[in-house]
């Protein structure tokens, strides 16, 4: 990927995004008025989103679980960067790229020196939030190439026509998943509503 040496080119950089990714991420042209640390909280906030909405969507899609369980199974498990690749992998049946991941992890290092007080500088917080771009990009590739639903877009419709699986039947499964653990309490009335 080729350097972004200023606002104008993150700008430019992002104008050449497919549509979806565009839309998910609206708010930066915007927010580059801002100082670039607030572009790039901005942006990691909708990865962790759409981390969660690829996982959520794809147990749904791929594996038919009820969407109750499913929503309340990624919403409780706490999902480290390294665990989201191995649910990942779970979930659609194989690895996420490492040319993809590589996008991320670069950009992520930019952003824990941001969240740590450390120096940086706005070259660095450019280029990660092309980062972040290119990774949505290639993600929602990525994720298509499995038959699910592009995270970093919009997901309406993503299920189709399909059955759920019953709420007892998607419990045993997300937990075989890992999602869910034996010790796991869920509430049968709540589970009903």
């Amino acid at each position: 990927m080729d350097k972004i040496k200023s606002k104008p080119g993150l700008l430019h950089f992002f104008a050449d995004c497919p549509v979806e990714v565009r839309e998910y991420f609206q708010h930066i042209p915007k927010l580059l008025d801002l100082e670039l640390s607030v572009v790039l909280a901005y942006v990691f906030a909708r990865v962790e989103l759409a981390h969660n909405m690829a996982l959520y969507c794809g147990v749904i899609k791929l594996h038919q679980a009820n969407a109750e369980i499913a929503y309340r199974a990624v919403q409780t498990y706490r999902i480290t960067r390294a665990d989201f690749r191995s649910k990942y992998e779970t979930v659609y049946g194989k690895p996420i790229s490492k040319a993809t991941w590589q996008l991320l992890t670069q950009a992520e290092g930019v952003r824990d020196r941001v969240m740590h007080g450390k120096d940086t500088n706005d070259d660095q917080m450019r280029n990660a939030v092309a980062h972040v771009l290119a990774y949505a990009k290639e993600m929602n590739k990525g994720v298509a190439d499995c038959g699910g639903p592009k995270p970093f877009g919009k997901l309406q419709g993503f299920k189709g026509a399909r059955q759920s699986l019953e709420k007892e039947t998607t419990r045993w499964m997300l937990m075989g998943m890992g999602f869910f653990s034996s010790e796991t309490k869920v509430n049968p009335a709540k589970d009903s509503e």
